[in-house]
């Protein structure tokens, strides 16, 4: 096995979390809304969202230091914040699907 396969391989066992973190009733939620589904036709993968104004949303927000929406973050399974994205324009959807 080589070491492009090793990283794969360490890749795929570190799974991400990717979350968007957007308020429904905003100006720009059409914009996150078109590129929820135009991520999702491109990588098959859905992202998931949160509203910063629940319960789970604010703790969210305050455990990550988000205060700009709409936020992309891409979160390890040890809970690591790995990138993030602030505000628009939105990230390439190439630049988030990395981490999915």
């Amino acid at each position: 096995m080589n070491s492009a396969d090793s990283k794969k391989i360490l890749r795929w066992a570190n799974k991400m979390r990717v979350v968007v973190v957007y308020k429904d009733q905003t100006d720009y939620a059409r914009t996150v809304l078109d590129y929820l589904r135009d991520f999702e036709h491109q990588t098959s993968h859905i992202l998931e969202t949160i509203d910063p104004d629940t319960v789970s949303g604010t703790q969210f927000c305050e455990t990550y230091d988000i205060v700009e929406y709409p936020t992309i973050i891409a979160v390890s399974d040890d809970s690591v914040m790995q990138n993030m994205w602030s505000g628009l324009p939105l990230p390439t959807i190439s630049e988030v699907s990395y981490y999915v």
